[in-house]
């Protein structure tokens, strides 16, 4: 289960921490270690990468780097579309450890469920990582209600949880009710909508209230709907403001006025995406 997590304090790494640092994009291999690195040693026990990023090796060497120890980071990364059939999933997660420097992931993703996903045939290759000990968790990233559906019934081992884009201008308010039906946590990738939540006038007047940025108040809001975020930064400074979005507290006005923005802008739709996102 995820872990509530403040700034004076971070869990151990059995537990999803609530705040994590996202590597999309962050492909300059210095930068990217050098955020990893700072990130840790600012407090932050949970890093998120994918095998698609091309960054698993920088991340490896950010927590290499980092004066934390490996076992209290929550390490995640991901399975990408092209190596779903079993064996393809049990080379690529060697090779992603390899990269990252580590003997085994806290929770590791089928990034999407598309190409050749098969519940099954892929999800058997996780369970049988999983008894390796190579994975702790099993994850999946982009499901629907009735993938997340098959993909339990495909594999005895419990699905750990569901990264899905979520912020106050796309709530996922079917997936939140699954979530809270199931045991399957939900996970936040884009948090801040690529930037498009600084510029709305309810978040805005939230984060005057309060005296703290726009993006604080969206990754407050997702704490306070139970979703564990995972905003990408790079620099310290955009690290840090993330960071100290775990001392905001919302009260249930500023959560009301949030829910309410009437909008509902996908900022991640590849083509390739769940067919309900059409």
């Amino acid at each position: 289960m995820a872990t509530e997590q403040t700034p004076e304090s971070a869990p151990l790494a059995q537990e999803m921490p609530m705040l994590g640092l996202g590597t999309w994009q962050n492909e300059n291999p210095e930068q990217c270690a050098e955020s990893v690195r700072t990130a840790l040693e600012m407090g932050y026990r949970h890093v998120d990468t994918a095998q698609i990023y091309g960054n698993e090796a920088a991340v490896g060497d950010g927590i290499a780097a980092a004066d934390v120890p490996r076992e209290d980071v929550f390490l995640a990364t991901k399975v990408w579309n092209d190596n779903h059939a079993h064996d393809d999933v049990i080379s690529s997660t060697e090779e992603s450890l390899d990269k990252l420097g580590v003997d085994s992931v806290d929770l590791l993703y089928v990034h999407w469920p598309s190409a050749n996903y098969d519940p099954e045939d892929t999800l058997s290759a996780f369970a049988e990582l999983k008894d390796r000990g190579l994975i702790d968790r099993i994850g999946v990233s982009n499901f629907e209600p009735h993938h997340l559906d098959a993909a339990r019934d495909a594999v005895d081992e419990p699905i750990f949880a569901n990264q899905v884009e979520m912020h106050p201008l796309l709530p996922q308010e079917e997936l939140r009710e699954y979530a809270a039906g199931t045991d399957v946590e939900l996970v936040g990738y884009s948090p801040l909508a690529r930037g498009q939540v600084l510029d709305v006038p309810e978040i805005q007047d939230v984060a005057a209230k309060h005296g703290v940025s726009e993006a604080q108040v969206s990754l407050a809001w997702l704490r306070e709907k139970g979703v564990t975020a995972i905003p990408k930064a790079t620099s310290r400074d955009h690290v840090a403001d993330n960071w100290a979005s775990l001392g905001l507290e919302l009260d249930d006005e500023d959560v009301a006025a949030i829910d309410g923005i009437d909008r509902t802008d996908r900022q991640v739709n590849p083509g390739f995406g769940p067919d309900s996102w059409d």
